[in-house]
């Protein structure tokens, strides 16, 4: 029996060293491990043996098990190594001190045009700040007038994270923090406070074409002494005249925001359907591109800022709708798409 199992043994060492694949290796350990493996046939043979034999087999089988095991793990580690010192080796020779393709990607318009308006705002003296998109209830309501149980609260169908925080549903939320970082050098130095804060905003609402639950705004503020509506008239249709390079038809009506009184809507006629309806402007000829207004005494307040001596505009400027007249995308859907064949086509201007 003892000549059995060396046989045995010899005959796995030979096809573990021929072995050139881990699925060679995977069909030996069936052939020899498994439930019907050759190693695994030898304990049958025991049924015949005295006791004193039995035990001597069973160890001499055990022992060959416990060295095909060990000998299939080192062989399939070496395969292994092999495997990835070929991979390596095939890698193609790369030139560092190459210049890289400029044929290999391109910015996502929401990008193009965000850096487009931010120079334009830059021209005109504002500062470009970032704000993070978690924020608290009072950054995103209380101190933008928006008390708990306010009924402007249904309007944001709002994403709340589970420690009390939520994604920002609209980029007013930095205002509150903006306020405070520039307060000190206008009511020192009168040194108007001039920011914009673009960035992305999540609202749990359905999509469709004009809707998405992830979108892109851009906020913009300015509080100094005596502004007044025409500077919001003045900032905005300079904006869109430089983006859209020609005069807009746009129009203001009324509209209620808490943390702005009074409040616009500003609306431009829509750039896909030349005004006469369709899908994306909900076929009324018009699409609501920046709700704005003067900034409410209250929220000047929360910010440190005096209502009684600084007046100032605000307002809310959707990027997302501002590329989608821009390049005539139709549907809102396809920005976070993904789809290479719709956001490659873009080119920085």
């Amino acid at each position: 029996m003892n000549s059995k199992i060396a046989e045995l043994k010899i005959q796995f060492e030979a096809e573990v060293a021929k072995a050139s694949t881990t699925a060679d290796l995977e069909a030996l350990r069936v052939a020899y491990l498994g439930k019907k493996g050759s190693i695994t046939e030898l304990m049958k043979e025991m049924k015949d043996l005295t006791p004193e034999e039995k035990k001597s087999f069973g160890q001499e089988v055990n022992r060959l098990k416990s060295f095909a095991a060990d000998s299939l793990a080192q062989r399939t580690e070496e395969l292994k190594k092999q495997e990835i010192e070929k991979e390596i080796n095939s890698i193609p020779d790369f030139d560092v001190s190459m210049p890289p393709s400029m044929n290999e990607g391109s910015y996502h318009p929401v990008t193009l045009v965000q850096r487009q308006c931010e120079r334009i705002f830059r021209s005109m003296g504002f500062a470009v700040e970032d704000y993070s998109e978690i924020v608290t209830d009072y950054e995103c309501f209380e101190a933008l007038n928006i008390p708990k149980h306010h009924p402007a609260r249904d309007m944001q169908d709002t994403y709340y994270l589970e420690n009390g925080q939520l994604l920002k549903s609209h980029t007013s939320a930095a205002q509150n923090a903006i306020y405070k970082k520039y307060k000190d050098a206008l009511i020192n130095d009168g040194v108007p406070i001039k920011a914009i804060f673009p960035g992305r905003c999540f609202r749990n609402e359905a999509t469709d074409a004009c809707h998405e639950n992830t979108f892109f705004q851009m906020e913009g503020v300015m509080v100094d002494k005596d502004i007044s509506i025409s500077n919001l008239i003045y900032f905005m249709k300079t904006m869109l005249s430089e983006v859209f390079q020609k005069d807009l038809k746009v129009r203001l009506r009324p509209g209620f925001f808490p943390f702005v009184e009074p409040g616009f809507e500003l609306d431009i006629s829509c750039l896909i359907c030349g005004g006469e309806g369709c899908p994306s402007c909900k076929h009324s000829g018009w699409l609501e591109l920046c709700p704005c207004g003067m900034i409410h005494p209250e929220v000047l307040k929360a910010g440190g800022i005096d209502p009684e001596e600084y007046t100032g505009f605000a307002f809310g400027l959707g990027l997302t709708r501002l590329v989608m007249m821009k390049y005539g995308i139709k549907d809102i859907r396809d920005l976070n798409s993904g789809s290479l064949k719709t956001l490659t086509q873009f080119i920085d201007e």
